[in-house]
């Protein structure tokens, strides 16, 4: 079950690797308008979030310690706070919907937390494979038949 982790975290990183590149798309897309953006917010509302649930589902089923299963739901809850960045920006548009030097100060943050998202990942990952290489649990070497050290 670790390498199953393991390889889910791989694809939540993947992922938010794909995200920033469809952030990047959006942003040099010419003439912008509502659709520039379309995947980026596709990938971000439900790829990402749906990573880290079965992540988070894999990696306690893979008996990970606590703290990494914690770790492995953050991108959920930092994907949360990417819509709250954008929601409280757009509150403070001028009123014909243009944005102004409040506004890009808050969304300016959606960069910010988006690079939290990728370094948690990242560490999510790192920790993943950390894992797959550890030697197995007393309680799963026994349940698979093999002697358990007495270390």
């Amino acid at each position: 079950m670790r390498k199953v982790y393991a390889v889910i975290a791989g694809l939540l990183l993947a992922a938010v690797v794909v995200q920033m590149y469809l952030a990047a798309v959006g942003a040099f897309d010419k003439p912008q308008d509502d659709s520039s953006f379309a995947l980026h917010s596709m990938s971000g509302m439900m790829i990402i979030p749906v990573l880290s649930l079965v992540a988070t589902a894999a990696a306690a089923a893979a008996k990970a310690p606590g703290r990494q299963i914690g770790l492995t739901i953050l991108p959920l809850g930092l994907v949360i706070v990417q819509s709250l960045i954008v929601a409280l920006g757009g509150l403070f548009d001028d009123s014909t919907g243009n944005t102004t030097p409040i506004s890009l100060a808050i969304l300016g943050l959606h960069a910010l937390n988006g690079m939290a998202i990728m370094g948690v990942c990242g560490m999510v990952f790192r920790n993943a494979r950390r894992l797959v290489s550890a030697a197995p649990a007393p309680s799963e070497a026994a349940a698979e038949g093999r002697p358990v050290s007495a270390s």
